[in-house]
């Protein structure tokens, strides 16, 4: 209780020193748990993703591999379009167990139905489906109905509104999925029966008609035999057919190099600033000693031993480090919340925050780093002031 009190009365007394100290800690450690997050919550976010799909191997058209990684990842909607007899020519590939076509349709801009400015629109066919299937079984407990749609977690009912009406057709919204972080959260998926009435609808009350052919489809999704390696039936379906097979695993390749690239840069800045503020403030923990030499004397004149100075220093280090990473850390994480939606839109990544549980781990791992790097820091002067002569101090 002393040795706390000692240095609870050691940082007062020094609030300059201490609250740069603090300051240095606190933005550090912001950085390190804000970077962390941002990294974390884009893989988080890829793989719920890509368990979200379902599916094996996604196959698209020749030459539309990119515009569907953009359509799956971001929301964008996608031109490219093949024979629904494709699915046929796939069901046929060895090792195939299940295909399902989905259509990506025109995007709505600025939809009152959604909370970000584009919403992305995909029909199943609930007949072959096992994307969407087992959510509506889990949780509405049958299929959708011709008028039902179900959404990503930014797409509601406008407030006084019996449902949302797209395209002058009236559908009703019977639950959202859980939140991906990825562009299936700005998703309205529909069976191909609600598009096909829509687009009839749409012909007599939309400004623009929603043109919907029922022989044409955007991707086709494959499950594979349990047992069977989903890369040989990829390999079976580039070649036996003219379309491109998407393995769930490689899905995003080229998103992923580019964050990995972020994320080796953010820490090696990150790494950089935190050395940089360790010896800073070992340099500060330095000048300190200094000053504070015969004050050490005195408290060793009157019983003090040389271990309870050397641990009131490093105790001081060790609540300044306490108080500074737990501010640091608390203010970044409350503005990646705020702004996480900001943060992805500038970054061009999907971000999804993490769970409460990872959260904490990450709270408690940049908290316990910071104390223990900070704390060495002053590990020297605390040496320096515990092992100095008690007569040469007296007189200095």
């Amino acid at each position: 209780m002393q040795l706390l009190r000692l240095a609870l009365k050691n940082i007062r007394g020094s609030g300059f020193r201490s609250v740069a100290i603090f300051l240095a800690v606190m933005g550090v450690a912001g950085f390190l748990l804000a970077t962390t997050i941002i990294i974390d919550g884009a893989r988080y976010s890829l793989d719920a993703g890509l368990q979200r799909l379902g599916a094996d191997i996604v196959v698209v058209p020749k030459g539309a591999e990119v515009k569907l990684e953009t359509a799956l990842l971001m929301g964008k909607p996608t031109d490219s379009w093949m024979p629904r007899s494709n699915t046929d020519l796939v069901a046929q590939i060895p090792g195939v167990a299940k295909v399902s076509p989905q259509v990506y349709l025109m995007s709505m801009y600025d939809a009152p139905c959604c909370a970000v400015s584009e919403m992305f629109m995909v029909v199943f066919d609930p007949a072959t489906d096992f994307t969407i299937t087992p959510w509506l079984e889990h949780n509405l407990g049958r299929p959708l109905k011709t008028g039902e749609v179900i959404g990503g977690r930014y797409v509601y009912v406008p407030e006084g509104a019996e449902g949302i009406t797209l395209y002058g057709y009236m559908t009703h919204l019977v639950g959202n999925l859980e939140p991906t972080g990825t562009g299936l959260d700005q998703t309205l998926f529909m069976t191909l029966d609600t598009a096909l009435q829509m687009s009839a609808t749409s012909e007599d009350l939309a400004m623009m008609p929603l043109n919907m052919n029922p022989d044409t489809i955007s991707v086709i999704m494959v499950k594979t035999d349990p047992g069977m390696d989903p890369h040989k039936v990829a390999i079976a379906i580039r070649q036996n057919t003219n379309m491109v097979p998407l393995e769930s695993p490689n899905l995003f390749g080229t998103f992923r190099s580019q964050m990995n690239g972020l994320l080796w840069g953010f820490f090696a800045i990150t790494l950089i600033v935190w050395a940089v503020t360790m010896i800073i403030i070992g340099i500060v923990f330095s000048m300190a000693a200094n000053e504070r030499r015969r004050e050490m004397a005195v408290l060793r004149a009157v019983g003090a031993t040389r271990n309870f100075i050397f641990r009131s220093v490093l105790t001081e280090a060790a609540l300044l480090a306490l108080g500074g990473a737990t501010s640091g850390i608390a203010v970044a994480a409350f503005l990646l919340y705020v702004f996480k939606d900001m943060i992805a839109g500038s970054l061009k990544m999907p971000f999804l925050f993490p769970s409460w549980a990872s959260f904490i781990g990450l709270f408690s791992a940049g908290v316990g780093l910071a104390i223990i790097t900070f704390t060495l820091a002053a590990l020297l002067p605390a040496l320096r002031l515990s092992r100095q002569e008690l007569a040469i101090a007296m007189r200095e």
